[in-house]
């Protein structure tokens, strides 16, 4: 499939996903959003060959958010009252994509390189690692324009960084430089720009060379912040016996006795 708003690319066994609209700092119109969803399930499901995601942004940013010029949630369509509908845009482009992003298969890196703001920020925190350069910054935006916070945030902040902190970001509106993000434990890494996609990258090869319970694992730390501890317990006994029938589970357990490195194969 051609792209024009997003490259994709793979190298051994990372496949990268770089949104590719530097003039607008990548904002995630409806265009955008159209091609990163069918984009990363060819990924998930195998026809683009890989064992981990990476996501970032061309140029000078992440992603500065919906494109408003363009579309994007402002809500041009309207409602039958014939009011804007600002949500419309969401239920049909946006959720496909984050709900791609929250049941995807392989692990996901997500390159925060300058502004990750509105439902750039959820993009970004939609990582299973979520390495920032020390330049870049996350911002709920919203409240800025009269929109309320969109893309999931409303769920994912309260639970990284707590209700307080989240309620500070979105009423505030103010920016949360890379520093701040991971003190508040939002991200996993800041380092220095010129470091960013080394060490994405890095963290990439590592899991695309992992096992296949990583996708497990995935799915287990996902479900635990909707299950109670009983229930989440019972996850984990149907995890480990479905990680327990892999190969990779055999060659791991294999390379232990003979102190050796395992060679997984995602199998």
């Amino acid at each position: 499939m051609d792209y024009k708003k997003i490259r994709l690319e793979t190298a051994d066994g990372v496949a990268t996903l770089t949104l590719n609209d530097p003039d607008t700092l990548n904002a995630a119109g409806i265009d955008t959003t159209e091609e990163m969803t069918p984009a990363m399930a060819s990924v998930g499901a195998g026809v683009v060959a890989a064992r981990a995601l990476v996501i970032t942004g061309e140029g000078r940013g992440f992603c500065s958010g919906a494109n408003l010029s363009g579309g994007g949630a402002a809500g041009r369509e309207l409602d039958v009252d014939g009011k804007p509908d600002a949500g419309r845009a969401l239920e049909t482009t946006y959720h496909p994509l984050i709900m791609t992003m929250r049941d995807f298969p392989l692990p996901i890196i997500t390159a925060v390189n300058g502004p990750a703001a509105g439902i750039g920020c959820s993009i970004a925190l939609l990582g299973d690692i979520i390495v920032a350069g020390e330049s870049a910054y996350f911002l709920q935006a919203f409240r800025r324009i009269g929109l309320v916070p969109d893309g999931g945030s409303t769920y994912l902040l309260p639970r990284m960084i707590g209700r307080a902190r989240a309620m500070e970001m979105s009423l505030l509106g103010e920016k949360i430089p890379a520093a701040k993000a991971l003190e508040w434990g939002m991200i996993t890494r800041c380092v220095p720009d010129d470091k960013l996609m080394e060490t994405a990258t890095g963290f990439a090869k590592e899991l695309a060379a992992g096992p296949k319970s990583l996708s497990m694992i995935r799915k287990l730390m996902w479900d635990s912040l909707d299950n109670d501890f009983s229930s989440q317990l019972h996850e984990e006994r149907l995890g480990q016996k479905a990680a327990g029938k892999t190969a990779d589970f055999i060659e791991g357990v294999t390379a232990f006795l003979q102190k050796r490195k395992a060679k997984f194969t995602g199998a």
